[in-house]
């Protein structure tokens, strides 16, 4: 057992959890983002489009999103590792099975599918499970976790470029889906909290009769986790509601600027070599913005919704600075400014979320939020490529991300002024009525 008490540990074998978050983020988000190395070798092997070659990313980042609910009802019905387990499995199957490279379909249910399923049912638990094992520390604890992303995707592009020109692109797949199989070890240590189950068990005792012994035994050898269920009302709570609206805007933001920058950087006659470090200075500064800003929100000093929808202010407004840029070291400076505040606002969104819905739903809130987020996401790059195509200028992406994160911005306000006005009316509730009676005495005669 880990704990005596119903409180998270904020602590001890926690940050055994969080390593261990740490590893999966990197063998499943940062492989995610590194696959277009690979690009240009499928498509040559198979003699296809680059459109036709780029629905194997596209399926993954789908099923990424749309198996989120599924992995968090799993976490509900069953426990976190059993999840990632299975996860870390279907991501080497995945991997695995793309070494065989049969034709293109064949592609998009293995590396596509089975790897994004694999990525969905890692990445959700792992998330989950830190804010289950920490409270007053939870910003921190997710920061570091999701830095692992960072640090992974910082180090892989070399990795399986050196790969790639070793074994080929079929045997490097083969490789990383071994690598990946360590996230089945990472689950391995993602214990469950034993907290509810002690308080189930006494509760169990305490109602059970004397005589039903039997009956009472079977109560506490079954786990609470089996009693719940996946709250899909959570979409009727206007809280959510208002942050799920968030998540969408901001989806539709965050995807486009890695996908112009590189071809901005070209477009101002930046050479090839200092473009790709453009990608590098993204990944260092994202990984201080989101440790420095676990670590603030860790203090307590601002509350973490203010924190979100400050971070989310200077990210937009870096976006709008962005296209300014008209040489290298400009434009280095303004993606910096953008992987940092990119950063900070990871570091605390799933916080925030948390303290919208409580433990007690976030599970299911995790889930709901990741499917309503993903259609952001697949709207934000073509509408930015569209206003590219009618403008012909790629600064006009940057303008549409940063514009829609201003709005996105509205609705973390409303938010906040929402669960403001619903903790003053609480607290009124709660205010012990005033005697009208001018003696105590006669105070305690009206009691009697």
């Amino acid at each position: 057992m880990q704990t005596k008490d119903s409180n998270p540990p904020d602590g001890g074998y926690g940050w055994v959890v969080v390593v261990s978050a740490f590893m999966v983020m990197g063998l499943t988000v940062a492989i995610l983002k590194t696959f277009g190395l690979f690009f240009v070798e499928i498509q040559q092997h198979f003699d296809e489009l680059a459109s036709t070659t780029s629905w194997i990313t596209s399926v993954t980042i789908a099923i990424f999103h749309l198996g989120a609910p599924v992995a968090s009802s799993l976490c509900v019905r069953y426990t976190h590792r059993t999840v990632v387990i299975t996860g870390g499995l279907l991501a080497f199957s995945g991997m695995a099975l793309g070494f065989l490279g049969l034709n293109m379909v064949w592609m998009y249910a293995t590396t596509g599918f089975l790897q994004g399923l694999g990525i969905s049912f890692s990445w959700t638990p792992a998330i989950s499970i830190v804010s289950h094992y920490f409270s007053k520390k939870r910003a921190l604890a997710n920061a570091i976790a999701s830095a692992g992303e960072c640090v992974f995707a910082f180090t892989f592009g070399p990795f399986f470029q050196w790969l790639i020109s070793q074994y080929g692109w079929k045997g490097a797949l083969l490789i990383i889906g071994g690598i990946q199989l360590n996230i089945c070890v990472c689950g391995v240590l993602m214990r469950p909290l034993a907290s509810s189950c002690l308080l189930e068990a006494s509760h169990s005792e305490t109602e059970t009769p004397p005589g039903n012994g039997a009956s009472r035994i079977n109560k506490e050898d079954k786990s609470p986790i089996t009693h719940k269920t996946f709250n899909w009302m959570l979409v009727r709570r206007p809280e959510f509601l208002l942050y799920a609206i968030f998540g969408i805007l901001a989806a539709m933001s965050f995807f486009v600027p890695p996908l112009f920058l590189v071809p901005l950087s070209y477009s101002l006659g930046i050479d090839e070599s200092w473009t790709a470090s453009l990608l590098s200075i993204l990944a260092i500064v994202d990984f201080a913005g989101r440790l420095l800003c676990g670590w603030y929100a860790n203090l307590h000093v601002t509350k973490t919704v203010h924190l979100l929808t400050m971070t989310i202010t200077l990210i937009s407004t870096s976006l709008m600075l962005l296209p300014l840029a008209n040489n290298y070291l400009s434009l280095a400076i303004f993606t910096g400014f953008y992987g940092f505040f990119f950063g900070t606002t990871v570091a605390v969104h799933i916080t925030v979320l948390a303290d919208v819905v409580g433990m007690p739903d976030f599970d299911s809130a995790l889930g709901l939020f990741m499917l309503i987020r993903s259609s952001g996401g697949f709207v934000g790059p073509p509408l930015a490529g569209l206003i590219v195509d009618m403008t012909g200028d790629y600064r006009a992406g940057f303008y549409m991300a940063g514009a829609t994160l201003v709005l996105s911005a509205g609705f973390l306000v409303t938010l906040d002024q929402l669960q403001q006005r619903k903790e003053r009316g609480s607290q009124t509730n709660t205010k012990p009525e005033k005697s009208t009676l001018p003696y105590p005495s006669l105070h305690l005669l009206k009691l009697q």
